[in-house]
């Protein structure tokens, strides 16, 4: 049923204040954009059949018996005996087409399992904002942008996104907690230089650390690609054609 009160828009700036709010007629976007969310987005865009999301290594491990893709990354590194961890550029399309990958990822994966309560979860980055943003205008839902942060703190890129997909479907009929606010006057500072404003980023200078300064251009990427990927059954896939219409 859908929301007859105004609808809202709300950023959760971190996995550990998820508990505070309602999920209840609620469409949640989770947020990782270095480099979870970023991977999610590309990998089913380039015809992943679907990538199941776990909390845990060993979980991931456990799905070895299926044949699947195994993909785990901790503190920005792939996981040792894994097929790849979260960059982009393990999620081409000679890779993982028509292949089911389950993934685990220090912050991201985690996040989308907190959110399984939602009416939607749903997944967000900037290569997939346009698409993204048109279908939660769609929905007749409230609006929940989660923020997956660093090992529960508070994170820029998140944030900064968070303000991007409110910057494009905020309306004055629509209610802005303010976290909400706070990010979307995030964005604006950050908009004119994105890759300037985010280089300040702890997790952006970990990943520099890392020798993956290409990750974070391509995450950086706007507009790239057209899928909103989505929780169906504990698996992301993307949403067809003709689901991209308000839930019921």
């Amino acid at each position: 049923m859908a929301i007859t009160g105004p609808k809202s828009i709300q950023v959760c700036l971190s996995p550990a204040l998820l508990p505070y709010y309602h999920l209840d007629d609620t469409v949640a976007v989770v947020i990782d954009i270095f480099r979870a969310t970023s991977s999610m987005c590309y990998g089913l865009a380039n015809g992943a059949k679907a990538i199941i999301p776990v909390a845990e290594v060993e979980e991931c491990l456990a799905y070895r018996k299926h044949g699947y893709l195994l993909a785990a990354e901790r503190n920005g590194e792939v996981v040792k005996g894994f097929d790849f961890g979260n960059s982009p550029f393990s999620y081409t399309r000679d890779r993982v087409e028509g292949k089911t990958i389950v993934l685990t990822t220090t912050n991201g994966t985690r996040a989308i399992r907190h959110c399984a309560g939602a009416t939607a979860v749903a997944i967000g980055s900037f290569l997939n904002i346009g698409a993204l943003s048109n279908w939660l205008n769609k929905q007749n839902r409230h609006i929940l942008l989660v923020c997956a942060g660093w090992k529960n703190h508070v994170n820029l890129e998140d944030t900064v996104f968070a303000g991007g997909v409110i910057s494009r479907i905020s309306h004055d009929d629509i209610e802005m907690d303010d976290s909400a606010q706070v990010a979307l006057a995030m964005f604006r500072q950050a908009q004119g230089d994105l890759a300037g404003f985010l280089s300040r980023a702890s997790h952006a200078k970990r990943m520099q650390h890392l020798h993956i300064e290409q990750d974070i251009a391509f995450c950086l990427q706007t507009d790239t690609i057209a899928v909103v990927p989505v929780l169906q059954n504990d698996a992301l896939v993307c949403l067809n054609e003709d689901q991209y219409v308000s839930l019921p």
